[in-house]
């Protein structure tokens, strides 16, 4: 799941990154609005993770662009202001959640995981993609072989998703490692290889093909 972080205190940000990747999480720091708009225009994220109080534009104004556009995009708001007026004020230009600062990373997570589970059932499910036997649930991260649930980390996941969702090509490593890794985050050598022989062994051998020295491919439905 992909996760961009608008935060301007480094360490701050640095903490919130670790953390979240640390639980499965692709984060993508910034730490301006300027950045904003190229970032959700250029990557698909799941959450906003988004400080009001940046240097360059306020977190309102691009609370405000995100619900203009009509982006199915959660948002978690964050700031040193924690009366009740700035939670009303920001819920009400469609926040789904707020956190004053301090916060406890773990309680962050917690609500992420929280936004997804209040998703009523038939929209947690109306992005449900299907591959032959294989149903994926993106938002409530689970897959199913033949109606079975098959438990999977969360990187599995997003490697099967992202083949599956684009089946109809063959992904290079970098094109897989850039929908489960944030930027400037450092990747094991082999972890794509490692995914992929896990997903095979807990599907079926043949579900994804090596093309060699290029890259994977989901197989054909069957």
């Amino acid at each position: 799941m992909r996760v961009l972080l608008v935060e301007d205190d480094h360490m701050l940000g640095s903490a919130v990154q670790k953390h979240l990747s640390q639980d499965g999480f692709a984060v993508d720091w910034i730490t301006s609005g300027r950045e904003f708009t190229e970032a959700v225009n250029c990557h698909i994220y799941h959450f906003v993770i988004l400080d009001l109080g940046l240097p360059d534009v306020s977190g309102e104004v691009l609370l405000e662009r995100l619900h203009s556009a009509q982006m199915d995009i959660r948002v978690i708001v964050t700031t040193a202001r924690g009366s009740i007026s700035d939670r009303v004020n920001v819920l009400n230009m469609g926040a789904d959640d707020f956190l004053v600062k301090p916060f406890d990373l773990d309680e962050l997570t917690a609500r992420i995981r929280s936004l997804l589970r209040r998703l009523p059932i038939a929209n947690a499910d109306a992005d449900a993609m299907t591959h032959g036997p294989l149903r994926l649930f993106p938002l409530r991260l689970c897959a199913t072989w033949e109606g079975v649930n098959v438990p999977l980390t969360h990187r599995e996941f997003w490697v099967l998703e992202t083949l599956v969702r684009r089946k109809n090509q063959i992904l290079s490593r970098r094109q897989i490692e850039e929908s489960l890794y944030g930027n400037g985050e450092e990747l094991e050598s082999n972890a794509i290889e490692v995914y992929v022989h896990m997903l095979r062994r807990k599907f079926r051998a043949d579900l994804i093909h090596t093309i060699r020295g290029v890259g994977y491919t989901i197989a054909p439905e069957m």
